[in-house]
């Protein structure tokens, strides 16, 4: 044996003498790795140049039967290489979210002949093309291949929504309000239309729309369909608004005289707020339907909005979700005229930046909701109980005790990365900056009344902010320094502080002093509110407040999800600590099978028991049984009035006379 030992030391020290000596290498000698390889050169940086020529757009929408949009286009070029875009980076979604992915059967040919492209090897977006000499246009073919499930595609044999980003190149390294182009469409045979584009001809099916920029085609999107009915809710002939409705069905476009009403409140109410407009007309692109997904987009003169097929014909069903109008009509003044100046780009694959999302969105929540009340779209009761469910919930949900409001708005792109869900957003947070920003802000509204003796409000700012250049469609930014000196133009305030505190900082308190100094407290008890009976819950039923979390109910859902499934398990909450993570089934309660109706009444009964909510769960094939401690009741959410307080959130909700 230790003749063996030293026979193989002395061979492994005879290799690493070969191996160094061949290689040159000494021992304590650094060895080198591997180097990086160089990234190609990357897209050129647009400049406020004009694009030679006019890009002329053929969209063929005929084949919504297989959600199969072809497209053609001639691209006036010079010879040399060029970069072709697909839009990626899209105002409103502020993430790169436009789905290149759909985009298929891309064909290049100049005088008949093939020209090949290459896709960039880092800027999946962006297509480089070697244009020969003497070539003077480029013919571009492909088709957009709209998602064909139900509720997840703007397509469907009865209903289309067009956004023109997804259905064009364009060249790179200029301003998108510097490239023209010269749209037509073919529509479906039957089938009407409506947008804010200005229509040059019409033939049959055909429709020609007179030359626009690209920055105004692609925020000029187009609705579709068999069912139409545009409703007139101007103001005054100064003040050109439309309600363009397109539902699955015929009797889903009536609305009664109360509705009608309260659209038209809508539009005078935001004429009271703002004192301007920025458009020539605006289009609300209404689609009630169950065969598209829902939608709320903003546009300068126009929005995409989707509901469900109800939405007039059984009015009382919709509480929830009544500001999606209010709030895309907002941005046409905040985030389409007025716009945080990192949100504004010179093209459609320029990176954005959101960190004041926090006004482009929460204001302009604070504001939707506001003017649903103030319009009667919502009772006041009603926007107590809305304002009550938002507190409710961050109150249930700790995530603001690391992660500040600022942070979340980042979440678009980070979700637009990641194309998945948050598993806990009560802790790891979400698009938190819509809801929260309606306490800061309304906070921001009281503070304005307390400190002014009544005299002022954030209407004022309103006004004074949005309310510029009328008339305008030219974007006017701004910065966080240019909001807080507008608003210490209404009402002198430390407004950075205050925003510093509230936006800028993780805080684990909830934002509830606009509530407070409103007049108002928040309370819990067992008493749902009448509207809330009539929500449309396929997405599911909330118990975050109570044992701490939502699951779907009643058979299986229009998700596609199974009746019983749970999400949104309140992080740290009663079913949390007994075991109950999301996407467990929910197969019994108490020993009786599972059922909205059993959970609520196993949550009331325990109220009166110490003994524990037992729950049968199943999670892949195995069954899982968990005991649940929890003995507070449904605690629903509701606002009190505290009678020695001035009335203050009502005067903020009240319509301005």
């Amino acid at each position: 044996m230790p003749h063996r030992t030293f026979s193989h030391r002395l061979f492994a020290s005879f290799l690493v003498c070969i191996v160094f000596g061949l290689t040159g290498l000494s021992f304590g000698q650094k060895v080198a790795g591997p180097q990086p390889v160089p990234l190609p050169p990357p897209v050129p940086a647009p400049l406020d140049e004009a694009y030679p020529g006019t890009i002329a757009l053929n969209v063929d929408l005929t084949n919504v039967n297989d959600r199969i949009v072809n497209v053609r286009e001639t691209v006036p070029v010079k010879s040399g290489d060029m970069i072709l875009l697909y839009p990626q980076w899209l105002p409103g979604n502020h993430a790169p979210s436009n789905a290149v992915q759909d985009m298929a059967g891309l064909v290049i040919t100049a005088n008949g002949n093939r020209i090949p492209w290459v896709r960039d090897r880092v800027n999946m977006w962006a297509f480089h093309v070697d244009v020969p000499n003497g070539v003077s246009t480029l013919d571009l073919s492909f088709q957009y291949l709209a998602p064909v499930k139900p509720q997840q595609g703007r397509i469907s044999t009865k209903i289309a929504d067009l956004t023109w980003n997804s259905v064009l190149m364009y060249p790179a390294g200029h301003f998108s309000r510097q490239i023209q182009f010269a749209p037509e469409l073919r529509l479906p045979e039957g089938w009407k239309f409506a947008t804010a584009l200005e229509m040059k001809s019409q033939s049959g099916n055909s429709v020609q729309f007179k030359d626009t920029s690209l920055n105004t085609l692609i925020d000029s999107p187009l609705y579709a369909g068999l069912n139409y009915k545009r409703v007139d809710l101007s103001t005054g002939p100064d003040n050109p608004v439309y309600l363009d409705v397109f539902a699955d069905k015929p009797e889903q476009l009536e609305i009664t005289p109360d509705e009608l009403q309260y659209h038209k409140n809508l539009v005078i109410q935001a004429q009271k707020l703002f004192a301007s407009h920025h458009y020539g007309h605006y289009d609300f692109l209404f689609s009630l339907s169950d065969t598209v997904g829902g939608k709320g987009l903003e546009h300068h003169q126009s929005s995409e909005d989707g509901t469900r097929a109800n939405y007039f014909t059984d009015w009382a069903a919709g509480v929830a979700g009544r500001a999606l109008l209010p709030h895309e009509y907002t941005h046409s003044w905040n985030g389409k005229f007025r716009r945080p100046a990192d949100l504004w780009t010179p093209n459609f694959n320029v990176p954005m930046q959101n960190d004041l999302l926090w006004v482009y969105e929460g204001l302009t929540d604070y504001y939707g909701n506001v003017l649903t009340a103030r319009s009667g779209m919502r009772t006041l009761d009603q926007a107590h109980d809305v304002i009550a469910e938002i507190a409710a919930n961050f109150e249930a949900s700790p995530g603001r005790k690391w992660r500040s409001l600022d942070d979340t708005t980042n979440q678009p792109i980070i979700s637009a990365h990641f194309m998945m869900p948050e598993d806990w957003p009560s802790w790891q947070r979400s698009y938190d900056y819509y809801p929260e920003s309606d306490l800061v802000w309304l906070d921001a509204d009281t503070k304005i009344r307390e400190l002014s003796g009544g005299k002022k409000s954030l209407d004022d700012f309103a006004r004074q902010f949005y309310g510029i250049d009328n008339g305008s469609y030219v974007t006017v930014t701004y910065t966080l320094d240019d909001l807080v000196k507008a608003l210490n133009a209404v009402e002198p305030n430390d407004w950075a502080g205050f925003f510093r505190t509230r936006v800028y900082q993780a805080e684990p308190e909830v934002p509830e002093d606009g509530i407070k100094r409103g007049g108002y407290r928040l309370v819990y008890n067992d008493t749902e509110s009448g509207w809330m009976k009539h929500m449309d819950h396929s997405r599911g039923t909330s118990f975050a407040t109570s044992i701490g979390f939502t699951v779907r109910g009643g058979g299986p859902n229009s998700e596609g999800g199974a009746s019983g499934t749970i999400s949104n398990v309140i992080w740290k909450g009663p079913a949390f600590k007994a075991g109950v993570t999301p996407e467990m089934q929910l197969m019994a309660v108490n020993g009786e099978a599972f059922s909205i109706a059993t959970l609520r009444q196993a949550i009331l009964d325990s109220e009166k028991s110490s003994a524990p909510i037992k729950l049968v769960l199943k999670r892949d094939k195995k069954f899982i049984t968990v005991d649940v401690d929890y003995h507070a009741g449904l605690r629903y959410p509701h606002l009190e009035r505290v009678e020695s307080a001035p009335n203050l959130l009502d005067e903020v909700l009240a319509p301005v006379k």
